[in-house]
């Protein structure tokens, strides 16, 4: 591994050593910081593919971050700043594998972070609030371990010798302006599965908050905080009393259906979260566990684990670091951006949806009867 030299000019920009650059938020921080950073991506097994940063093949659970030691010292020399957005977000991991990539990974970060003498600005996500219970970890066992597993990364950033920043984000939509991300969201899934009246059961009520930010605020908000030189605090990237109750959501996406030529769908039957366990059960009555619907379902229930009846989240979105608020008007009209933007990647499927108008009846002409 070889590092570029620092740029020659007046003002030499900081070297900021970045985890996670391949997925949804790593692009749009690359896309904030990318100007006046010097951007060191470590990557496992996806490359970032942007000429913006210097990819480095590592493993956070490798010995040393799978460097050799001249590699790492290097690199140690070189960086200013850690942001570490990569963990393991596949519910379907063993509860073991995902708090060893979630605690382990974040703590072999932190003492290379230690070493460069570095400021840590950990990604976490808002859904650490959530309230776990033993019949939770029992149903959702990979969306337990997720949270869990942060909230045990967090407290290690706490711990470390280092100064530390805690961000905790929201579920992520698209870019708020173009409604576009990188890789498959299975949120703007979900929702598409609305447009489409796929989803005829949801858990929760009208009420329930679905704190949603658009992926360009958050990033927007971390890289304030780095350039104010902000090296401690814990932050919550949220909607919070500003996001959208769960009959808005929907009924965003029925009207949005219709604006596409489709026929609006019925709404979903929102029901209670013991309601929505038994229709996942493989019994009479519930969803076969054959069928890739129980599946989806299954995921769906998986993601509203995380908004069960609660307050709604702090936020610290604002002046002076932390990019402008979010409003609910906003959150709103990047959802249904998002959801054009889901629109055009599913064209064919939409076409193939819509009710076709039937062809008038062609009436011949009518002769007048032989005298």
């Amino acid at each position: 591994m070889t590092l570029p030299p620092a740029r020659t000019g007046s003002a030499p920009r900081p070297t900021l050593l970045l985890t996670g650059g391949a997925g949804v938020l790593g692009h749009a921080l690359i896309d904030e910081l990318a100007a006046d950073h010097e951007l060191v991506c470590l990557r496992r097994r996806n490359p970032v593919g942007d000429p913006r940063v210097r990819e480095i093949a590592g493993d956070l659970l490798a010995p040393g971050l799978g460097l050799t030691p001249a590699e790492r010292a290097e690199l140690a020399d070189r960086v200013d700043v850690v942001l570490h957005c990569a963990a393991e977000t596949d519910w379907r991991r063993t509860p073991g594998e995902i708090r060893r990539a979630n605690v382990s990974g974040t703590r072999a970060l932190l003492a290379f972070a230690e070493r460069a003498e570095a400021p840590f600005h950990y990604v976490s996500t808002a859904f650490v609030a959530a309230e776990l219970r033993d019949r939770d970890r029992e149903r959702f066992p990979g969306a337990a371990a997720y949270l869990e597993s942060k909230r045990a990364a967090e407290q290690a950033v706490r711990e470390a010798p280092v100064p530390g920043v805690i961000l905790r984000p929201a579920l992520l939509l698209g870019d708020s302006h173009t409604g576009r991300s990188s890789g498959t969201r299975g949120l703007v899934q979900a929702l598409g599965s609305l447009v489409l009246g796929r989803i005829p059961v949801l858990p929760g009520d009208a009420r329930t908050r679905v704190d949603l930010v658009p992926q360009d605020h958050v990033a927007r908000a971390a890289a304030g905080l780095i350039r104010a030189g902000v090296t401690g605090g814990e932050y919550w990237l949220t909607a919070g009393p500003q996001a959208l109750p769960l009959g808005e959501a929907v009924e965003l996406c029925l009207d949005f259906a219709v604006a596409q030529g489709l026929v609006r769908p019925a709404p979903p039957r929102l029901v209670r979260e013991e309601v929505a366990h038994r229709l996942l059960r493989p019994v009479p009555g519930g969803i076969p566990a054959t069928l890739p619907t129980r599946a989806r379902f299954h995921h769906r229930a998986e993601l509203f684990l995380a908004f069960r009846d609660a307050p709604a989240f702090e936020t610290s979105f604002g002046p002076p670091d932390c990019g402008p608020a979010v409003t609910r008007d906003g959150v709103r009209a990047a959802l249904v951006r998002n959801l054009r933007t889901w629109a055009e990647s599913r064209s064919r499927l939409l076409a193939a949806s819509r009710t076709p108008i039937p062809a008038p009846v062609r009436v011949g002409a009518v002769r007048e009867p032989a005298t």
